[in-house]
């Protein structure tokens, strides 16, 4: 359910003009397509329906069961709709210009609150399309409160990820690794190379190829890479949070890396100079 206060839900149906039943000037064709394009569901589906099913009801209950960052994505959708409006000259933007920005910040405060803390992390480290839409029908599953669904996708990224950086690199692995000997590698690339302060980091780092060695396991036997029984939604929202903060502490590390190679790739321009 979507955490509103009286207060904001007042002000968004005003700024969506919900008091007579309509939302914008949506029919109900457009209104299916606009939230199906901005967040993947389906607006007509019954578990929306309620009262006199009117597109705003819908809404209504739409705000009820979905979640804050679902909800958010959505409102942002209609803030960017409705400024559409206004540069074709259809809204005049001072009418409504204080509930337009109330509107755009309910939104970035929904969208904080993902049911995994670090979807962002999500994202490819190279510019593949394959990679990039791997990466993003995992995050619409997240979006979908799905995270069972999106197990065997997870660890298929998770296993690029780990490759491209050992490319980058230049970390030996063999083509027939598991993902933990990978990611053992990797480990002890940043390890042996002092990328990691602190013993606790190094020992946390070091105990994660055992919990990447039982996702493997995950993958072959509760996902959907194979006809199996899938893994629960609470188990399965435990490893998408625990493989998402990994891979985001690892974008911090390849951060920190890039900031020291930096100025001896500076250091090598100079030094390639005809003069």
């Amino acid at each position: 359910m979507a955490d509103l206060t009286y207060i904001e839900k007042a002000n968004i149906e005003i700024f969506l003009g919900m008091k007579s039943g309509y939302v914008m000037d949506f029919s109900d064709r457009t209104f299916q397509e606009f939230v199906g394009e901005a967040v993947g569901l389906d607006i007509n589906d019954s578990k929306y329906h309620y009262s006199s099913n009117s597109k705003a009801n819908r809404l209504r209950q739409f705000i009820k069961v979905e979640s804050n960052y679902t909800f958010g994505k959505l409102l942002s959708a209609f803030c960017d709709y409705w400024l559409s409006k206004v540069h074709i000259g259809e809204i005049n933007y001072h009418n409504d210009e204080n509930l337009y920005k109330e509107c755009v910040k309910i939104a970035d405060r929904l969208k904080q609150e993902s049911i995994v803390e670090h979807i962002d992390a999500i994202k490819p480290n190279t510019d593949d399309r394959d990679f990039k839409l791997l990466a993003k029908s995992i995050r619409e599953s997240i979006e979908k409160n799905e995270p069972e669904a999106a197990l065997d996708r997870l660890h298929t990224f998770t296993f690029k990820y780990l490759r491209e950086l050992c490319d980058k690199h230049k970390i030996t692995y063999d083509k027939v690794d598991s993902l933990n000997a990978v990611f053992g590698k990797y480990v002890k690339f940043i390890v042996d190379n002092k990328h990691i302060e602190s013993s606790m980091s190094e020992k946390i780092l070091k105990y994660s190829i055992n919990i990447i060695e039982a996702f493997n396991d995950i993958r072959n036997n509760k996902s959907f890479a194979h006809d199996n029984p899938v893994l629960n939604y609470h188990e399965s929202l435990l490893i998408f949070n625990n493989i998402s903060s990994t891979i985001k502490f690892i974008e911090f590390i390849e951060t920190q890396i890039k900031k020291v190679n930096e100025p001896e790739k500076i250091q090598e321009a100079w030094d390639d100079l005809p003069f």
